[in-house]
């Protein structure tokens, strides 16, 4: 048993518990017992990234203490071990901890990630019924798809090794796969794969199988998607859709300056977009750099091995049967990869590097052999390795559900830009000389992406996510920044009150007939229905939303903070469907995803008002 004296908030117990990690937390009062809601909470924490749950403790974060502590501790041994009530327990003794307080006896609950193996985590016996996650907005029931595409994970097959019936070499572009036999003669030319034909090289690469159970053979999902033609890949792959989109231009004319989709001018798989979208990403870099016949290797540098290793990383783990589709995009100042599926390993796996579960095995394969890929586990290593030779800002990586995907931010802006500087020492004049080097490159990431947390510091630091959260949280203490949320959720942003000493403050972008004073109040006042109802109907928060951006400007976080709502979740939910549908319009329509961003109702909008 832990001892601990009074505490003014039970997350200061995390550190003093054997856990390195800073998950998320939730609070149980337990006070009529074990909750249903925390075998709910063990699935959510379970099938998202993992957390803390403190039983004995409100959810205002009062301690009230556990009675009957050893009865209630065998009773979530019991349940938790009785798989017609939990699909699996993923806990051993260290991972329940006893605290005594002043205030009482509470019981520490961590939750680890499951493995993809044992996902779903479930309550009950249904998987379809019991099977919960979490999202900006809350905890929330899966959908069958979603469960059944857990299912599906927990395969040791790979999930591109699915023979697809009636499908035959007909259905493939025969220029892709000489062109690739090609690409793999000159970057192995002794290789004895080379003699086989085109039917035994596909077989070697996974590209065509023989079920030893119902002694089927045909063509697999890997060969369909690396050598397919655009009409077998719509007709076996119906959710295939690959996109490439480059936005270079200031003109608000232009959407986009190039772009690449299944249009019927090309075969359309994943071979050829590789091919194309390779050389597009690099076109501009400002480095020494020499295409040979190989489309690699001369003159490379490792941020062109960077580059590829992004887009390849993206084709290989994609879940092919998931929504939306692979999405590269290309902009002045960053490279954004966005694939389908969820991560198959935890953020910490991933960002140590040398571990690596791949969705699409034989897709690895058949780009591992022309040079395309790196050894398994090694990709993310030389991505990083790429932009730290650059001094850019780190990548970042985020994971979102409904519908799950995964998305890859390159930046191409300094670790530190000057501007950012320049911003921060007007916000903090006396006290910027304080901060040490970590602090500022926490306030820098939280100036120029929005926000700072705990995962996003750990991309860019060297620094253990313990000591991150007290270099955050000491932040806090000195004014720089303020909290938002617990737990795994928490971000932290820079004071309004210090962003509206900025030109694009709120201050500034009010109309000039109002003080900056009584405009706040105003929007205040406008956003109160929204922060004191979180389940407000979407009709209204669109009219709220419209009453607020009406006759200003207003960035996604400042919009949030009036809100009281989740930037990520208010702009996925309302703001991207109201530009589409006219309603409000961006400030940067050339740039949709700068973090700068500001939104103001359209003049269809006004005049609509004017009108009635």
């Amino acid at each position: 048993m832990i001892s601990l004296q009074k505490i003014n908030n039970p997350s200061d117990i995390l550190t003093h518990l054997p856990w390195n990690e800073r998950e998320d937390l939730e609070y149980k009062s337990a006070k009529g017992g074990l909750p249903q809601s925390l075998w709910e909470t063990y699935s959510v924490m379970a099938n998202t990234r993992g957390g803390i749950i403190f039983l004995g403790v409100e959810n205002n974060g009062k301690i009230a203490g556990i009675k009957n502590i050893e009865a209630k501790k065998k009773i979530f041994w019991d349940t938790i071990n009785n798989q017609t009530k939990v699909s699996v327990n993923l806990l051993n003794n260290d991972d329940l901890q006893e605290i005594k307080c002043s205030e009482g006896v509470i019981l520490a609950i961590r939750v680890p990630r499951a493995t993809r193996y044992e996902r779903p985590v479930y309550i009950g016996q249904n998987p379809i019924q019991g099977t919960y996650k979490r999202n900006y907005e809350g905890d929330y029931r899966c959908k069958e798809q979603e469960v059944l595409r857990m299912l599906a994970d927990r395969s040791e097959k790979s999930a591109d090794s699915r023979i697809l019936e009636h499908f035959t070499l007909k259905d493939l572009d025969s220029l892709s796969l000489q062109q690739y036999r090609q690409r793999l003669a000159s970057h192995k030319p002794t290789h004895p794969w080379l003699s086989e034909d085109d039917k035994g090289l596909l077989v070697k690469l996974g590209g065509w199988r023989l079920s030893r159970d119902s002694n089927i053979q045909g063509l697999t999902v890997a060969g369909l998607l690396m050598f397919g033609s655009e009409e077998a890949l719509r007709e076996g792959l119906p959710q295939y859709h690959i996109d490439f989109r480059e936005k270079l231009s200031n003109n608000p004319e232009i959407r986009w300056t190039d772009r690449l989709v299944l249009d019927g001018t090309w075969a359309g798989n994943l071979y050829q977009f590789y091919v194309r979208v390779v050389q597009k990403l690099s076109a501009d870099l400002k480095l020494p750099f020499q295409l040979d016949n190989n489309l690699f290797r001369k003159g490379e540098t490792v941020v062109h091995v960077a580059i590829r290793e992004a887009l390849v990383n993206a084709l290989i783990h994609a879940d092919y049967e998931g929504q939306g589709g692979i999405v590269i995009e290309k902009y002045h100042d960053r490279f954004e990869f966005s694939n389908p599926g969820s991560l198959l390993i935890s953020f910490e796996q991933l960002l140590s590097g040398n571990i690596s579960e791949c969705r699409n095995k034989s897709l690895q394969t058949m780009f591992t052999m022309i040079g395309a890929a790196e050894k398994a586990g090694s990709g993310v290593d030389k991505i990083k390795l790429g932009w730290e030779s650059q001094h850019w800002r780190s990548p970042g990586i985020r994971e979102s559900v409904q519908p799950d995907r995964v998305l890859w931010i390159l930046p191409m802006i300094s670790l530190i830009p000057d501007e950012s500087l320049d911003r921060l020492k007007k916000m903090f004049v006396t006290t910027f000389k304080d901060f040490d080097q970590l602090e500022i490159q926490a306030l820098v990431t939280a100036d120029i992406e929005g926000f700072v947390d705990n995962i996003r510091m750990q991309q860019i630091t060297a620094v253990h996510t313990t000591d991150v959260t007290k270099l955050l949280q000491n932040l806090v203490s000195k004014g720089a920044l303020t909290q938002d949320g617990q737990g795994r959720w928490t971000r932290y942003k820079i004071p309004s009150h210090c962003v509206h000493k900025d030109n694009d403050s709120v201050h500034n972008s009010v109309h000039k007939s109002q003080t900056p004073d009584n405009q706040i109040e105003l929007l205040n006042q406008i956003a109160e229905v929204a922060r004191q109802n979180k389940r407000l109907f979407p009709e209204k928060m669109e009219q709220v939303i419209l009453d607020l951006c009406r006759g200003r400007w207003l960035s996604r976080k400042q919009l949030a903070d009036f809100l009281k709502r989740n930037p990520d979740g208010l702009r996925s939910r309302f703001l991207t469907q109201m530009v589409r549908h006219g309603l409000l319009q961006l400030r940067y329509p050339d740039k949709p995803n700068r973090v700068d961003q500001a939104y103001t109702t359209s003049e269809k909008q006004n005049s609509l008002e004017i009108d009635t």
